[in-house]
């Protein structure tokens, strides 16, 4: 990343989170968003080679159904740390002087020695506990990484350019990472995981060179709390979670799928980069739909566009099918973001915007847990691949119907479908059946 074409990294002195002022030859040398920009290219590069060398081991050495039970176990204690720990000391650390960037070094080190032991442990059951603490760790740097880029950019529309970079970023690091991570992955996963190790462990010294900035400096404000739930903003949000919940579906569902299928690990590899391309061809097309096209109808969009490849992937059922159909997903996790990135800029810009952006990710993460445990918690082991892309294209056409069908509700001052819906289930008649139904100490 050539850091002389770096975004404005200085904030108005009543900026939250801001970072302290520098002399303009030294900013055009060490512009803070460029190291996070690197930070980002070798964490993208580092998880793709991650999924890489799994696919040569995890889910080769295993059948599925005896994998079944440890994946699902492990993705459950995946949970706790987005859960319960997150919301806990997520505040706490906001208030730190680089306590966002401590994470970020934290989750290199973390990863680059999970890597190293997991070498050691290919054949061992140390593997699964490895595997998915590097996988929190992972998840951990996502959350770190959104509440510390507000912080090095000026204005809004900066912001959204800063994290359309970032998606590109991501999408570059996993395609130069998916060729020679098949390429070693022919030798063995051994070496895949003893080149991800080296990666991650660039994290460290080059996440220590980001700014130490204090994300917010006081508990957050009742009237900010009252501006991220307005109406527009709790839709794009719950879209958002959909989203992602489908694509943690997506990824083991196709895991499990090519496991059974016995497929190569060039399949695995080339689902990968598919994935990569799709946010790639997301983070370039962002800035310019735009221009033309609202935020919302932008995340409505990809979210129909999924539900429709998913639904055309479902007749054909093949390895191509499938391809397209990862592709779109990435796609619309790309695109999905920055929209909702941008609808949150736009409808509460005087927010802390690292913080919500922080407290958004979380959530966000926990869905994608909790959609990855759909297939791997599937009766008999595998949810067959036809019923999984009927499954994710009826979330998807469903999430955009009450999504946008939202948005006009709420223009026109009526209820919301999703309200609608939510009346006529929970009604009161059944709120005190289950209320007097329950133990008197609840």
């Amino acid at each position: 990343v050539e850091e002389a074409s770096d975004l404005p990294a200085t904030a108005s002195a009543s900026t939250p989170g801001e970072v302290s002022e520098q002399s303009p030859a030294k900013r055009a040398t060490l512009g803070p968003f460029a190291r996070l920009a690197r930070v980002q290219l070798a964490s993208a590069a580092g998880d793709a080679l991650f999924t890489i060398a799994l696919a040569g081991s995890l889910f080769f050495n295993l059948d599925p159904a005896a994998a079944r039970p440890k994946v699902a176990l492990y993705l459950i204690l995946t949970i706790a740390p987005f859960a319960v720990v997150g919301p806990l000391i997520g505040p706490l650390i906001d208030r730190l002087r680089g306590g966002r960037r401590a994470m970020v070094i934290v989750s290199g080190m973390g990863r680059a020695v999970l890597a190293f032991l997991m070498i050691r442990h290919l054949n061992s059951l140390l593997l699964f506990p490895e595997a998915f603490g590097a996988l929190v760790l992972g998840k951990t740097y996502h959350v770190a990484k959104c509440a510390i880029v507000p912080g090095l950019v000026q204005g809004h529309e900066d912001l959204v350019e800063a994290n359309s970079k970032l998606v590109l970023l991501s999408g570059v690091g996993g395609a130069l990472a998916a060729g020679p991570g098949l390429l070693l992955g022919l030798i063995g996963s051994e070496w895949v995981l003893g080149v991800a190790m080296i990666v991650f462990a660039s994290v460290v010294p080059l996440g220590a060179r980001l700014p130490r900035t204090s994300i917010a400096s006081e508990a957050i404000r009742p009237d900010e709390r009252s501006d991220l739930r307005t109406g527009g903003i709790v839709l794009a949000a719950s879209a958002m979670a959909v989203l992602r919940g489908m694509t943690g579906f997506t990824l083991f569902l196709v895991a499990f799928w090519l496991r059974r299928e016995d497929a190569s690990t060039i399949w695995f590899g080339l689902m990968v980069a598919a994935s990569a391309v799709g946010a790639l061809v997301g983070a370039v097309a962002a800035p310019l739909l735009r221009r033309f096209v609202r935020e919302e109808y932008l995340l409505g969009g990809v979210l129909s566009i999924a539900a429709g490849v998913g639904f055309l992937a479902t007749f054909p059922g093949d390895r191509m099918a499938v391809l397209a159909f990862v592709a779109a997903v990435g796609l619309a996790a790309g695109l999905g973001k920055l929209s909702f990135d941008a609808i949150v800029q736009r409808d509460a810009p005087t927010v802390n915007q690292g913080r919500s952006f922080a407290r958004f990710e979380t959530r966000f993460q926990l869905c994608w847990v909790i959609g990855a445990l759909i297939p791997v918690m599937a009766p008999n082991g595998v949810l067959p691949l036809r019923a999984g892309l009927i499954v994710l294209a009826l979330s998807g056409g469903a999430a955009a119907f009450l999504y946008l069908g939202g948005l006009v509700a709420l223009a026109r001052g009526k209820r919301t479908p999703s309200r609608v819906i939510a009346d006529q289930v929970w009604t009161e008649a059944r709120y005190n059946k289950i209320s007097n139904g329950l133990p008197a100490w609840i």
